[in-house]
């Protein structure tokens, strides 16, 4: 979950080729309960960059309280390279004014 979730971050900011993984961890807090109970994954990009993307997140149990995290740091410099990219897209605008 936390390779994905960090993939799907690095996506999220426009890039279709996602990069190479250079780091990932997690650190388990707590059970997360038993089986078939839900577990909530919250993801954030907390810096991305034209090499690197970092990537981190919370997972939470069915009372919100934290039971795992991880961080995931990815290598997207050839990523931004890929045609299919819509970064343009997502990118902040400036506000016209009239």
């Amino acid at each position: 979950m936390t390779d994905l979730g960090g993939s799907l971050a690095v996506a999220s900011r426009g890039l279709f080729a996602t990069g190479v993984s250079t780091d990932l961890s997690v650190t388990y807090l707590a059970s997360g309960g038993k089986i078939g109970d839900t577990i909530k994954a919250e993801v954030t990009c907390d810096k991305f960059g034209k090499t690197l993307a970092y990537t981190s997140i919370r997972f939470t149990n069915a009372k919100d309280e934290l039971v795992a995290r991880g961080s995931h740091t990815k290598y997207v410099a050839l990523a931004w390279k890929d045609e299919k990219n819509i970064t343009d897209e997502l990118s902040p605008r400036p506000e016209k004014t009239a």
